[in-house]
């Protein structure tokens, strides 16, 4: 990227909340904090009114912006897929408002990129089979949750235990975040019936408002402090395995299905991490990249993956 396209773009980044920080910017071009500080002069020298906090960062004086957008086919193409994807992997409401923010992208396209669209429309397909989500759903319930997120609200939710589908009604839920496992989305919240975090999947929830009341923040802020905390409960076994940089595309597509919550580079490799409740189905998995990867953590999983290569062997 050239350093014209590269301060545009930034400019755009600034636009994007109240504050940026001259390191989001920098790991977002790869550059560094010192390119970062001369692009910025360079836009004032610009006119373009910019302030800074420290510790904070850089933001736009209000009542400044930038004209309309305008997307490359690329962009455009990007959204379209992300669009087939959002369809099949969140509920209705997001969907129609991901749809309706499509219709505004297109309305501001060029003749020639709107045309372009419309012939990836119809050859682009995510299958995927929707048992996550049921027809019981509220339609509102991942924007609802979404909301109540950013405004530090509760939520009542009437819920359907997986245990024995019992309807337990009028829980109160300080909501910590939203995430997508197992194949399903989960609402991770305080529970002030339980007095404790609880997990609830989407799929059970048979109605859900936002109260009016605002809850202070508890010992646990983030899904990751959530599940850390809870390994034992949930009988989630952490796994960590090194991947070779240059053949991780292998297994991009399919880890999210399998646990994985994360990566560091070392080197050559990729150390990826992941938690599985099911350590067969994780090492049967595993068995396809064999020649691959090498398991890092977890004894109970290398002796699995060695019994099934042993079994393999034994067959000749």
């Amino acid at each position: 990227m050239n350093r014209i396209d590269r301060v545009s773009a930034m400019l755009i980044q600034l636009q994007t909340k109240k504050f940026v920080t001259a390191d989001e910017i920098a790991t977002r071009f790869e550059i560094s904090k010192r390119t970062v500080y001369r692009d910025m002069k360079a836009l004032e020298e610009a006119g373009v009114p910019l302030g800074a906090e420290p510790g904070k960062g850089y933001f736009i004086v209000d009542g400044y912006h930038l004209p309309p957008v305008m997307f490359t086919a690329e962009e455009a193409s990007a959204m379209l897929t992300a669009e087939k994807i959002v369809e099949k992997m969140s509920d209705r409401s997001v969907d129609q408002q991901y749809k309706s923010a499509m219709y505004k992208i297109k309305s501001v396209l060029p003749e020639r990129e709107k045309l372009f669209l419309d012939r990836l429309t119809s050859n682009i397909e995510f299958f995927h089979n929707q048992t996550a989500l049921s027809s019981e759903i509220p339609n509102n319930c991942m924007l609802s949750i979404q909301r109540a997120l950013a405004d530090k609200k509760i939520l009542q939710i009437d819920y359907r235990a997986g245990y024995n589908n019992e309807l337990i009604a009028g829980r109160m839920v300080e909501p910590v975040g939203l995430c997508f496992y197992g194949l399903g989305w989960h609402l991770i919240g305080f529970c002030r019936f339980r007095n404790d975090y609880r997990d609830f999947r989407i799929d059970r929830i048979v109605s859900l408002n936002i109260s009016t009341e605002i809850f202070a923040p508890r010992k646990v802020t983030s899904i990751r402090e959530f599940f850390k905390m809870n390994l034992a409960n949930y009988e989630l076994e952490p796994v960590t395995i090194r991947v070779p940089k240059a053949k991780a595309s292998l297994i991009q597509s399919t880890r999210y299905y399998y646990g994985y919550i994360g990566e560091e580079e070392n080197g050559e490799y990729l150390e990826q991490n992941f938690l599985t409740a099911d350590l067969e189905y994780f090492c049967r998995w595993l068995l396809m990249y064999a020649d691959i990867i090498d398991i890092l953590s977890n004894e109970k999983l290398k002796a699995l993956f060695g019994n099934y290569i042993q079994t393999i062997k034994n067959r000749k």
